[in-house]
């Protein structure tokens, strides 16, 4: 009971926090840069090996040469057969990122959770880079909560909320977490790599309100390599669409979008479905607006969506629109989050000023009923 009238207020106070942003009239955004060129293309791919061979085709690698595009390779397959596959591409001058993946009883993406495992990872990573003789130009860490916490969101959302009460106060994890990970930048910068960290784009609400509350609760490490980008997906929430990219884009070093791929869920397509062209096409002329490198989610996607051909034939100086309405619901949702964050990590000094009223209160009482029966008496 406690717990869920705390959850009224806070809703309640973010509410009203952000009823001047549902309360704005915004207008229709015109995004258009009759100067750009082509960006640099960066397709991420975690197909599993077999399926990969069957990918990389001949026409393939044709497509990214003329798009002078790159690929951001999972790792969570350290195999001989997928070393010949990036030998292909480096023979192939497809510039290529190892994106750091770990097997998916350990979660698949890298968090707070998992920083040993990770080190080890980048650690075995290394090894087979250099007895095979492939060539990376960057490392990418991806930020994540864990495989098991995103089924939790879903699956478990008791066990979920247990883990998030336990969490919430282990400040020390955070720092643990950020230290571990920053050894491990410097130590992946060591080896001639640039670092690359993908993360949410929420992480930025967090830091703008000054907090580590998601941090703590999911496992996000707040650090940065030489490159820091912005995954803002437009899949999962069609109707707010390119407006999340508008909205984020100024604080991100690079923009990655996304999904141009079904997930293999039912379910899940059904409530996500993968971007269409016109969807997509009009996110990555909204990226080009705040970065010269645009990072996919994903390779296979706008494979088998037909999207590579008309990428090469893209126009990149052509005009889009982000609707009014697009972009008041983008800002209800982030105005929304970063209210409730803030309330969330104040929520402490709430509790000990609603106390510190309560006993002030009580002696007041105390004081003027002391008064009546002396006066009585």
């Amino acid at each position: 009971m406690r717990i869920a009238a705390w959850g009224a207020i806070l809703v309640a106070a973010a509410s009203f926090l952000v009823a001047g942003a549902n309360a704005a009239v915004q207008a229709d955004i015109w995004v258009q840069d009759k100067n750009a060129a082509r960006p640099r293309l960066i397709f991420a791919c975690d197909r599993q090996t077999p399926d990969l061979e069957a990918l990389i085709t001949p026409e393939l690698i044709s497509d990214l040469k003329q798009l002078n595009g790159g690929i951001a390779l999972s790792t969570e397959d350290l195999s001989p057969a997928r070393a010949q596959i990036v030998r292909k591409l480096n023979a192939a001058g497809i510039p290529m990122t190892a994106w750091i993946a770990l097997p998916k009883e350990q979660g698949y993406y890298v968090n707070a959770s998992n920083a040993p495992q990770t080190a080890q990872r980048f650690a075995d990573f290394d090894k087979w880079t250099t007895e095979n003789g492939l060539r990376w130009e960057a490392v990418g860490l991806d930020i994540e909560p864990t495989l098991s916490e995103y089924k939790s969101l879903t699956d478990h959302k008791g066990r979920l909320l247990w883990l998030a009460l336990r969490r919430a106060f282990d400040s020390g994890r955070v720092i643990r977490a950020r230290v571990t990970y920053s050894a491990l930048i410097r130590q992946i910068r060591a080896r001639g790599y640039r670092v690359q960290t993908y993360q949410l784009a929420f992480l930025a609400d967090e830091r703008d309100a000054h907090t580590t509350l998601l941090e703590r609760i999911f496992g996000l490490v707040d650090v940065r390599g030489d490159e820091e980008v912005f995954m803002l997906y437009s899949s999962f929430n069609h109707e707010i669409g390119a407006a999340t990219i508008w909205q984020y884009g100024p604080e991100s070093q690079v923009v990655a979008v996304g999904s141009t791929a079904a997930s293999g869920d039912a379910a899940m397509d059904a409530r996500y479905p993968p971007l269409n062209w016109d969807e997509f096409s009009r996110d990555l002329l909204v990226a080009r607006h705040f970065s010269s490198t645009i990072g996919i989610y994903s390779l296979e996607g706008c494979v088998h969506q037909g999207f590579m051909e008309k990428l090469k034939a893209m126009d990149w100086t052509q005009e889009v629109v982000i609707p009014a309405a697009a972009v008041h619901k983008g800002m209800q949702v982030r105005h929304g989050l970063h209210a409730i964050l803030w309330l969330a990590s104040h929520l402490l000094y709430f509790g000990v000023g609603f106390l510190l009223m309560f006993a002030w209160l009580v002696r007041v009482i105390v004081r003027w009923r002391r008064r009546k029966r002396a006066r009585s008496i």
